[in-house]
């Protein structure tokens, strides 16, 4: 299949690409990585009147620190984060989540910011931004907006993005330096998207769990925030038994649908495990850094 027709325009500044959207918000779609939106094309599935690539605006195309926070811009790609983009867990937790995005191809040029942008269930990066609390900045005609990760996930493919505003920056906290990080994922194939996935930070002081922070991948229609499991792991000793327990609260949190593959029972019980395995590799770090 190819595209239905569309006019082109690439932009060199964000306010550029900003006005591009206002004209025809509703008909106009953002050209970065394109990794989803150009198969979309191809199978007819988007129909967009002019796509505005965003490939020359330097601005966007920027990871640093600043303020205790990781700042990266749309168009910052995937394969940026196979290696620690930062010391520490935040650097460690980037690190190991981007090696399960898809395969090398499509890491190179599909971006973070695209991911959140789309807003697939299964994806890993928006399960990792709700984790964090991450902040997503919007630029839109009447200036720009700050969202948290936990309110931009509408459900399926939707967000509170408007269709005039561009998504361009999203802001990652730092985490202590003493927190553990986890993140474990079962998938059909190498090739296949996630049948859950899980995110967990830690921290563990005198013994006991003191924070904890446990998100899910294809849980649900968004990703998914286990507060439940969370709140459980507070003041309790870190091991198996709980951890065994908070990946069966998790499991009960979420609402798994049922695909082909996987029925509902077996979607959860691959939640509650991953979950397990995520906080176990956190203590594990935390324990070899003891």
């Amino acid at each position: 299949m190819k595209p239905a027709a569309f006019d082109y325009v690439a932009v060199r500044t964000a306010q550029e690409a900003v006005f591009a959207l206002a004209e025809e918000p509703g008909e106009t779609r953002i050209l970065a990585g394109g990794q989803s939106l150009v198969l979309d094309m191809n199978y007819r599935r988007e129909r967009p009147a002019r796509l505005v690539d965003i490939n020359g605006v330097a601005e966007l195309d920027r990871l640093e620190v600043s303020d205790k926070t990781l700042r990266v811009g749309a168009l910052v790609r995937h394969r940026s984060f196979e290696e620690p983009v930062v010391a520490g867990p935040l650097g460690r937790l980037l690190s190991r989540v981007s090696h399960y995005i898809a395969h090398p191809p499509i890491r190179t040029r599909g971006t973070m910011i695209g991911s959140l942008a789309y807003a697939h269930p299964a994806a890993e990066w928006p399960a990792v931004a709700v984790a964090l609390d991450a902040e997503l900045t919007l630029s839109g005609p009447e200036g720009e907006r700050t969202v948290p990760a936990a309110g931009f996930f509408h459900g399926p493919f939707a967000t509170a993005r408007r269709p005039q505003e561009l998504l361009t920056e999203a802001r990652l906290p730092l985490l202590d330096e003493n927190s553990g990080v986890g993140f474990a994922e079962q998938r059909r194939t190498q090739a296949s998207f996630a049948m859950a996935a899980a995110v967990a930070t830690l921290t563990v002081d005198e013994g006991k769990v003191v924070t904890a922070r446990i998100a899910l991948a294809n849980a649900a229609d968004r990703p998914l925030r286990a507060r439940r499991a969370e709140e459980f792991l507070l003041d309790r000793p870190p091991g198996t038994e709980v951890f065994a327990e908070a990946g069966r609260r998790a499991a009960q949190e979420a609402d798994p649908r049922p695909e082909p593959h996987a029925g509902v029972a077996y979607r959860r019980q691959t939640i509650k495990v991953l979950v397990h395995r995520a906080l176990q590799q956190a203590l594990t770090e935390i324990t070899e850094r003891a």
